[in-house]
């Protein structure tokens, strides 16, 4: 092979990685790269890399529904949905009420999807209203409405008629405690289903098909009419009122998916955590789904569900596997600390790419 050749071939290969990075980011492939160290740096710092595996897996069933709530809004041009928080009161409300009811086992799970739907219809049409009142401040009032939403909900835990001993104050009666173990209701009733094991590491394929599903239903969704013309309010407005679109109507509907995907996303995340908890607990909950989707290359007006997958494990995987090499290398217990500087690093930086158009 000729000089001539050779450099033909050194400069199309150069060609091609370019267009990879192009394609898939540069900052997310350091982030990959990152993670990818720290999968080698396991085993030789005495961490057990098929339970950091199983870990990593499992915090990317609990929280990939939350990222993918972001989807439909981000489509219609709302922007990150900061307002998670009103969804996930919705989903608790239902997990509360199923129990409160007498469910039990997979039936549990279930049903407090099914009592969430109503709860979260009815705040995700209020939340749309309000967002069509503010177009071009979404994601400021949003964060407003999720605050205030977590706020509100601490009195009405306390107020709120439930009775059952497993989650009421026992001394009092009345109030729900700050955390609800959910053994013998729907504890782990997607990551049991079908689960895989082999040695030590566990793969929750319940939990990942539901999301699967989810997602496919979401991606169909996108590409039938009514999807293609929510997406055009995304993209551009001016061209979807002149093809006759309800501007309102469309935003309107992707605010109420988004509340819905949220509702069973807390869900689904309970299911793999074990536990309800409520007061405070969602008052965050927007900033690592939101942080999530942008680092997988979302933009403010644009998202994919491979922008879902990708954001999602590589965000879990970091703040998973982090805390436990720091921990295995300088052999002190700083997970807790680790884990809230890795996370909020993340979230920080994720923010800072808002205005990056998706890959």
């Amino acid at each position: 092979m000729s000089k001539t050749e050779n450099a033909a071939l050194a400069l199309g290969n150069k060609s091609k990685f370019h267009e990879f990075v192009d394609s898939f980011g540069l900052p997310r492939l350091i982030i990959a790269g990152f993670l990818l160290v720290l999968f080698i740096m396991a085993p030789i710092v005495g961490a057990d890399l098929p339970t950091q595996i199983t870990n990593t897996i499992n915090r990317f069933s609990w929280n990939a529904v939350l990222v993918l709530a972001m989807v439909p809004m981000v489509h219609s041009g709302c922007g990150l949905n900061f307002g998670l928080p009103l969804g996930i009161i919705s989903g608790l409300l239902g997990a509360t009420m199923s129990i409160q009811f007498g469910f039990t086992g997979p039936m549990s799970f279930v049903m407090a999807i099914v009592i969430a739907t109503p709860f979260a219809l009815i705040f995700g049409g209020g939340y749309g209203w309000l967002l069509n009142k503010i177009k071009g401040g979404e994601m400021m009032i949003a964060t407003y409405v999720g605050f205030s939403s977590v706020s509100f909900m601490c009195m009405m835990w306390l107020l709120l008629p439930y009775s059952s001993p497993t989650m009421v104050w026992g001394l009092s009666g009345k109030g729900l405690r700050t955390t609800i173990s959910l053994e013998g209701f729907y504890d782990k009733v997607l990551a049991n289903f079908l689960q895989i094991n082999i040695g030590n590491l566990s793969i929750p394929v319940g939990s990942l098909a539901f999301f699967a599903l989810l997602a496919f239903l979401m991606w169909a969704f996108l590409h039938t009419k009514t999807g293609t013309a929510m997406t055009a309010v995304g993209s551009n407005p001016a061209f979807a009122r002149a093809s006759g679109i309800n501007i309102d109507k469309m935003r309107l509907l992707s605010v109420v998916m988004s509340t819905w995907l949220a509702a069973v996303g807390i869900l689904v995340y309970e299911q793999g955590f074990g536990f309800i908890q409520l007061y405070m607990a969602p008052f965050y909950m927007a900033l690592p789904a939101v942080s999530a989707i942008l680092i997988g290359g979302a933009s403010v007006n644009k998202a994919s569900i491979t922008n879902v997958i990708i954001g999602t494990f590589l965000f879990q995987g970091i703040v998973t596997m982090t805390p436990t090499v720091m921990n295995s290398m300088i052999h002190m217990d700083m997970s807790e600390v680790i884990r809230i500087v890795v996370s909020n690093g993340m979230i920080l930086y994720a923010l800072t790419r808002k205005t990056e158009g998706a890959k």
